[in-house]
């Protein structure tokens, strides 16, 4: 038989969960695949990258978009469970899962719905590609896109279980990897000092420490609101400092966000969202799986000729 798709791979992976257990995902492609009753050949067919197997990652979107509902969580890397909400559906004993069954889960809603303003055109581009009136390199932009926002998800769910202990290193790798506080390990003797006033460290602006920015990260619940940013710009006037940025793997608040940017001292609000892509974009926590080389023709070697 042909290799299932991930809509397919839904309903049998959730009921793989029903038992209320937590499962690896590893074992969970095992066992989905002899139940398909797919040939070695076909566990074993890969991506056009190279980077997986083609079931394997159907599988793996398949998870994703149940996680994303809320039907499934993972409790740690590589496993996952499921949920009061997951088991109230297989209840319902639903022939399958599509797309159009997770539309009823306000997280599933949510999750459409926060990809920023790039993910407006992208689902417009979706409705389009599947009217195939678009050329390969939009579709090849829309994957592009939806395996981003996927990966920033994805991650600030990863990041959000961490320790604290954890938090503070992936803070200064990040502040280093996008070029602040010299050497690892100079940004961590500055991180690794807790000050007053809710100053978590202070590191270098630049290699040579021409000026330096204080910085407060915390993994707060829920939004930050504005005393505690006030209370971060009193710290920085006590040190006569003017730069300082806030790091957290929730949000801001509308008044935390327009105090920051009323006041004279310079900062920076990273919340959640932008710290999974800031983590994407200077490759912190993240492997390329994959490169897809994309060509054309080249004019010149032909008019040179």
């Amino acid at each position: 038989m042909a290799i299932p798709d991930y809509q397919s791979v839904m309903l049998p992976l959730l009921k793989l969960a029903g038992d209320g257990q937590e499962h690896a995902m590893r074992s969970a492609i095992d066992l989905l695949g002899r139940q398909f009753k797919l040939s070695d050949d076909e566990l074993t067919q890969l991506l056009p990258s190279g980077a997986s197997s083609v079931f394997a990652s159907r599988v793996g979107w398949a998870r994703t978009y149940l996680k994303q509902s809320g039907l499934l969580v993972s409790p740690r890397r590589g496993v996952f469970k499921i949920t009061s909400d997951g088991l109230s559906l297989l209840l319902e004993q639903p022939a399958e899962i599509s797309l159009k069954t997770l539309e009823r889960y306000p997280s599933f809603q949510a999750f459409k719905a926060r990809s920023r303003e790039s993910q407006t055109g992208t689902q417009q581009f979706a409705a389009t590609v599947d009217q195939q009136r678009v050329t390969p390199e939009d579709a090849l932009a829309v994957a592009y896109q939806t395996l981003r926002d996927n990966l920033e998800s994805e991650l600030l769910e990863q990041v959000k279980i961490s320790t604290p202990a954890f938090f503070e290193r992936l803070v200064i790798d990040l502040l280093v990897a996008m070029g602040y506080g010299g050497s690892r390990q100079d940004a961590g003797r500055a991180i690794g000092r807790s000050g007053d006033g809710g100053i978590d460290g202070i590191i270098k602006e630049d290699r040579l420490g021409l000026d330096v920015i204080y910085v407060q990260a915390k993994k707060w619940e829920g939004s930050v609101g504005r005393p505690e940013i006030q209370k971060f710009a009193g710290a920085l006037q006590g040190q006569r400092a003017s730069k300082g940025v806030v790091i957290t793997t929730s949000s801001f608040t509308r008044e935390a966000t327009e105090f920051a940017n009323m006041i004279a001292s310079k900062i920076i609000l990273i919340d959640g969202a932008l710290l999974a892509q800031l983590m994407v974009d200077h490759n912190v926590a993240v492997a390329s799986m994959g490169v897809y080389e994309v060509k054309k023709i080249d004019q010149d070697y032909f008019e040179s000729n």
